[in-house]
């Protein structure tokens, strides 16, 4: 197994090297350089030439390239010019917020998606299973803003149970997790879409699980149905979930950026967000830097958790 790890690192930071380059490439195909976002529109040429040359962006494209993976290496994600602080000292103040946002709807949604999707396997064309098809589908199709907006205009503003957003005094992940009412619809807003397409595949795969003979083998020894669904079919039927977790986590961070913004959250979707009206290309080459490896780690902890899992699955 650890030369199966050894290898997809190594995988990995091509795939990351490649997103770099790429995205590098093109910012700087539509913006050579920051100068004018941070100069002003009417910025005379020779302000523009001497603030070039002054940050290295006068050098040739590919000289800058490699300057900037210098850098990655040290942690070092270049400086925001807008906000007069280095990019690394920003997603430092906001990771921790994000994550928490990210791992309490990811943990919800798996807390009502796999007993749901058993449940409704088990019950099979039944009302009860019609009902929670039509629900998870019609969450799988709504984006995440506009079940946002929903869950907003009903429980804060007609029914006036949870704030509209998130209050300013919410700085740290500390902050967040001891202020649990005002992160309720951020989280659950995520946490229903992740609901309704973890539930579906968890029902799929509790299904074929049930047809298997030693499901019937359990029951024909007298073993209670719920000794049969939790202790032996849930290992095998959480197989396919556990894959969609891992692949789900880069998407997260996507889905919080609309999130963050909705709710005022202030994370690393909102700082992306407000990033792009700053046409701050630093942050966002680190942004879509944490992307790219989020997704690439997500694909290896799936790997190895399913081979945890399930013991005839081997890594070679």
């Amino acid at each position: 197994m650890l030369g199966y790890i050894v290898r997809r690192l190594i995988t990995a930071v091509i795939v990351v090297l490649g997103v770099t380059a790429v995205s590098f490439a093109i910012l700087h195909f539509l913006s050579p350089t920051p100068a004018y976002a941070v100069l002003g529109t009417k910025a005379t040429h020779a302000a523009v030439v001497s603030w070039n040359k002054q940050h290295g962006y006068d050098r040739p494209e590919i000289v800058q390239f490699f300057s900037y993976l210098g850098n990655l290496v040290q942690l070092n994600f270049g400086y925001s010019y807008k906000l007069n602080q280095s990019v690394a000292a920003l997603f430092n103040e906001d990771v921790g917020r994000s994550a928490y946002l990210s791992g309490a709807a990811l943990v919800l949604s798996l807390i009502i998606a796999v007993p749901l999707g058993i449940a409704q396997a088990v019950k099979r064309n039944s009302p009860g299973d019609y009902a929670a098809t039509a629900i998870n589908f019609t969450l799988y199709s709504m984006p995440s803003f506009f079940l946002g907006l929903i869950l907003i205009q009903l429980f804060a503003l007609d029914l006036n149970i949870f704030p509209v957003g998130v209050g300013d005094n919410i700085t740290t992940a500390w902050q967040a997790i001891t202020h649990p009412r005002q992160l309720c619809l951020p989280i659950v807003t995520l946490a229903l879409l992740n609901v309704a397409s973890f539930s579906r595949y968890m029902r799929s795969s509790a299904l074929d699980e049930l047809a298997q003979d030693y499901i019937r083998l359990a029951r024909a020894k007298g073993l209670s149905e719920r000794a049969v669904l939790f202790r032996h079919l849930l290992r095998n039927a959480s197989l396919p979930v556990i894959t969609l977790v891992g692949l789900s986590i880069p998407t997260l961070l996507a889905g919080n950026l609309l999130i963050e913004y909705l709710f005022n959250y202030s994370g690393l979707g909102l700082l992306f967000y407000n990033a792009l009206g700053n046409e701050d290309y630093n942050i966002l080459l680190a942004y879509v830097l944490v992307g790219a490896i989020l997704t690439v780690l997500g694909n290896l902890i799936a790997d190895l958790a399913i081979a945890t899992a399930d013991p005839r699955v081997r890594l070679d």
